[in-house]
């Protein structure tokens, strides 16, 4: 399988647009543990089509979040991740067989519909201030499974329940990064057993990936000093516009 060949018909512009696209995600996901699936969807429809998306941010989410872990190994609770993990696995092979079995137009509405409610999610979990019980995190986490199987954009269900079960700050980025690697190879099992792992899929996981791997140093580096309110306001406002544009281009189809 030559792995150059996912790059036909992209130029080198394109090409630098999704590397510094990828970049600028994982230092923002790596200060506030969201936002790197979110955004990079909203560069790659328009380049390559919605069908190769989830496995691309597979892929290229196992390279950053095996980094972000690393960088921030003394925060992972291993309790709660192990929780989140046992639950949230089997739906996550469930939701990812579901995606391979999706039209382009039903692809574009599942990840727009997730990048729009990420936020409102996100802001009512915070406002409610939800204290969960390990059960109700692995209830929680069986939800989340299949929707990060399925779609891009459901990390916020994980900050969600995280924070709902007591992690604050780096403690949340650590195991929010340790959980997503779980995930990402269940995810990357099922794609490849049925045949979407293309030499498109891999080029550009790889490409975003290896792109993104300081993203977590530099984040580390950032998260003490730089206001989260305000680029986390940014970047709600990008993801849901990103999202409401994929809902439309699906009607459009």
């Amino acid at each position: 399988m030559d792995i150059l060949q996912g790059f036909a018909d992209i130029s080198l512009w394109q090409l630098i647009l999704v590397a510094g696209v990828a970049l600028f995600a994982s230092i923002v996901g790596g200060v506030t543990g969201y936002g790197s699936s979110a955004l990079m969807p909203l560069v790659l429809v328009p380049l390559i089509g919605p069908e190769p998306v989830v496995p691309i941010v597979s892929i290229s989410g196992l390279f950053n979040n095996v980094t972000r872990a690393y960088a921030f190994r003394e925060f992972v609770d291993l309790k709660r991740g192990t929780i989140i993990m046992l639950a949230a696995l089997p739906t996550c092979m469930i939701g990812a067989y579901t995606y391979t079995k999706l039209t382009s137009t039903g692809i574009l509405i599942a990840i727009g519909a997730m990048l729009c409610l990420s936020v409102p999610l996100r802001r009512w979990v915070t406002h409610m201030k939800f204290q969960m019980s390990n059960g109700g995190l692995a209830a929680g986490s069986v939800l989340y499974g299949f929707l990060a199987g399925s779609t891009t954009g459901s990390g916020v269900i994980l900050l969600s329940v995280l924070m709902a079960s007591g992690l604050v700050g780096a403690y949340v980025v650590a195991t929010d990064a340790l959980v997503s690697i779980g995930v990402a190879v269940s995810k990357l099992l099922i794609f490849g057993v049925s045949g979407a792992m293309t030499p498109q899929v891999i080029a550009f996981g790889l490409l975003i990936g290896l792109v993104a791997l300081p993203g977590a140093f530099l984040a580390k580096a950032f998260v003490e000093k730089l206001p989260v309110h305000v680029h986390t306001g940014i970047l709600d406002g990008i993801v849901v516009l990103g999202g409401a544009t994929m809902i439309f281009g699906a009607f459009r189809h």
